[in-house]
Formats: structure tokens, C-alpha cells, sequence
């Protein structure tokens, strides 16, 4: 029995400290789908606009943290909700692809995501150069606007041997100009493309930093417009920039090993001719992990593949099988925005603030050449294929 205890306790001890923050975040979800309904519904008086929960809680979210403040016995749950909870709700999003419908977005999107990968490590090199943000922390800014946000930042990190406050700044202005994103964007993508939920979903997917936001703006859009193919056309888009990290990050190691054997070439030389000996001492450069890739993006690909394999076997209108699958994207739905009410909690201003305004404008420069250069190409494929 003891034994039984010692082996149970440490799980139980970790469910204890998550579950008042994911109650948090699900008392915050469950009001703002009350507040998206009643606003819906022209109550008190209200002009009725049909705005989704996901905008709702993330407002909510950021509204309660920078005023009333999140409470320390909160953070393990919500960090629990921000990351497993809402990376479980984007891998169930499979569910709404099969490999034909994947493979037919992935057509469209692939040069525009390839376009806008290019666009922001080249902005985020020159624009860091121009405000003279140091070197490591503009890798940091034009890697995580390109591919996958702050999953990204903090992958390519030891890679360049970047300080704590350098990725910490990196993460912020990735966070605080992808929110602005997630908020903005749905509106545009409305704009241009309202009866095109793939071009819309596939806009938000490359122009958006982290996944989380993409996800997030999607399904704002998706609710709004009543197009849930825009979230599944998101999610790809997205997906296939994530993969890029698997090129970018041995590229980035191999480059930064370059440079420093350049520089203990030198280094090597001026001691010889001083004869102060030949020997360099210097940190070893850590190795990419192949793990760089987040292991949602596999889980995804798995759901798609259970799908096209569950429609083949069961026939996509059997009744059993549609019930497991209207379950699975229930669930995601559930898991998405209590997820993203959890990253509303996380948007400090305060910190925000504290950065300064270089990298703040260089964020926001590469962000905004991101959006253009991912509004243009979308617009252009669009017009191509309409």
C-alpha cells in the first residue's frame, strides 16, 4: 500500500497544483462564450454583433492580468492550459482534414509560406541592423516571425549562444505583436477573402508568428464567418511553416560554427605572432536536437491520417464514425479556447514596456512586412485560381 502511495503521490501532488489554474482558464472560457452569446443576441440593449469566444477570452484574459493580476497558485495550471491543453486541441484539428484535403491546401499554401519565410529572416537581419538591435537578439526576432513564434525563439537560442534577456525580449515582441495579429487579422482576411474560407485560413496561417495565435485567429474567423474550413486551411498553412525549423536550425549551428572557427583562426594567428601560444578557450556550441520540431505537428498529421483512414473504413457518413469525429472536434474546439484564454492571461504590458523601443520597432517592422508580404502573395493566388 505504501508503495502504491509513493508511486501515486507525485502525480497527484501535480494534478493538485494544475487544476486552479485550468479552472481559471475554464470559468474565464465559459464566460466569455456567455458574454459572445449574449452580445450576439442584442442583450442589454446592445447592437448585435456576432463576435467570436475566442476574442472575448483572450481580451478577458489580458484584461485580468494587467489589472487585477494573475495569482501565483494560477501558474502551473494555466502554463499546463497554454501549452499541453491548447497543443492537444490543435493536433485534434486533424480530425477535420483527410490526406486529399491537406495535400490540396498545402498546393496553395507552400509558396506563400515559403515567400513570407524568406521575407522575414531577410527584414529581420536588415531592420535589426538599421535600429542596431544587437546581432543575436535580430536571428532571434526574424526566426521567430518566420516559422513557429516562440517555439522557435527558444530552439534557436543555445543554438547562437543568445543571453536570457536577448530570448526574453524575443519572445515578448513575438507574443505581443502576434497577439496584435491574432486580433487584427481575422478582420482583413474577412475582407478580402469572405467567400474563400481556404485563402482566408491560409492568409492567417502565414502571417501570424506562433501557433497558438494562429489558431486562435482561425477559429475567431471561422466562428464569425461560420467557415470552419478556414481553420483547417490555418492549421496547414502553419504547420508547413513549423517544419522549417528543421532546415533552419542545423543552418543556423553550422553557420555560427563557421564564423567562431574563422574567429579562432584568428585568434589562433595573433598569438602565434605574439608568442603567447596557440591554445583558444571557448564554450562548446550546443547541438540542434532533432526534437526542434514540436511534437503537435506530428500528432496532427497522425489525426489526418486517422481521418482519411476512418472515412475509407467506416464510409465518412456512417453514424458512429461521424459521431467520433464531431466528439474529436468538440473536444478541440474546448481545449483551443480554454488554451488561448490561458495565453490572454499570459500578456503583460508592464513587461512589454520594459523592452525598449528598438526591438519593439524592429518587431513590429518585420511583423508588418510578414502580414504584407502574406496578404500580397494570398491576394495573388486568389486572383490566380479564381
Amino acid at each position: 500500500m505504501r508503495t502504491l502511495i509513493a508511486v501515486l503521490a507525485p502525480g497527484w501532488i501535480s494534478l493538485r497544483r494544475v487544476i486552479p489554474g485550468v479552472a481559471v482558464a475554464i470559468l474565464l472560457a465559459l464566460l466569455a462564450r456567455s458574454l459572445s452569446e449574449s452580445v450576439a443576441q442584442g442583450a442589454i440593449g446592445l447592437p448585435r454583433i456576432p463576435l467570436s469566444p475566442v476574442l472575448y477570452a483572450v481580451l478577458l484574459g489580458m484584461l485580468w492580468r494587467n489589472t487585477l493580476g494573475v495569482p501565483a497558485w494560477t501558474n502551473e495550471g494555466l502554463n499546463w492550459a497554454m501549452h499541453r491543453l491548447l497543443r492537444t486541441g490543435i493536433a485534434l484539428v486533424g480530425l477535420r482534414l483527410t490526406l486529399a484535403g491537406a495535400s490540396a491546401i498545402a498546393v496553395t499554401a507552400l509558396p506563400i509560406a515559403l515567400g513570407c519565410l524568406a521575407t522575414a529572416l531577410v527584414a529581420g537581419i536588415v531592420v535589426s541592423r538599421v535600429l542596431s538591435v544587437p546581432k543575436r537578439l535580430g536571428v532571434l526576432l526574424a526566426i521567430g516571425t518566420a516559422v513557429c513564434g516562440c517555439t522557435a525563439v527558444v530552439a534557436m537560442s543555445p543554438v547562437i549562444r543568445a543571453k536570457h534577456a536577448e530570448t526574453a525580449f524575443a519572445v515578448t515582441c513575438v507574443v505581443l505583436f502576434g497577439c496584435v495579429g491574432m486580433l487584427l487579422y481575422p478582420w482583413v482576411a474577412g475582407h478580402f477573402f469572405g467567400d474563400s474560407p481556404v485563402h482566408a485560413g491560409v492568409f492567417l496561417g502565414t502571417a501570424i508568428h506562433d501557433t497558438s495565435q494562429v489558431i486562435g485567429s482561425a477559429l475567431i474567423y471561422s466562428q464569425q464567418a461560420g467557415a470552419p474550413d478556414a481553420l483547417s486551411a490555418a492549421s496547414v498553412a502553419k504547420l508547413l511553416r513549423n517544419l522549417s525549423i528543421v532546415v533552419l536550425i542545423p543552418a543556423a549551428a553550422w553557420m555560427v560554427r563557421r564564423e567562431e572557427a574563422r574567429a579562432e583562426g584568428s585568434e589562433v594567428a595573433r598569438r602565434a605572432e605574439a608568442g603567447e601560444g596557440a591554445r583558444v578557450d571557448g564554450a562548446p556550441l550546443r547541438s540542434p536536437k532533432s526534437s526542434a520540431v514540436p511534437f503537435f505537428v506530428f500528432a496532427f498529421i497522425l489525426f489526418v491520417v486517422v481521418r482519411t483512414s476512418g472515412d475509407a473504413m467506416f464510409h465518412a457518413d456512417a453514424p458512429m464514425w461521424h459521431a467520433v469525429v464531431n466528439a474529436g472536434q468538440s473536444a478541440s474546439e474546448l481545449f483551443l479556447v480554454c488554451g488561448m484564454t490561458a495565453v490572454g492571461l499570459s500578456v503583460s504590458f508592464i513587461d512589454m514596456w520594459r523592452i525598449g523601443w528598438r526591438p519593439l520597432a524592429a518587431g513590429f517592422l518585420v511583423a508588418t512586412l510578414v502580414g504584407v508580404c502574406s496578404l500580397t502573395l494570398t491576394l495573388g493566388m486568389y486572383r490566380l485560381m479564381g
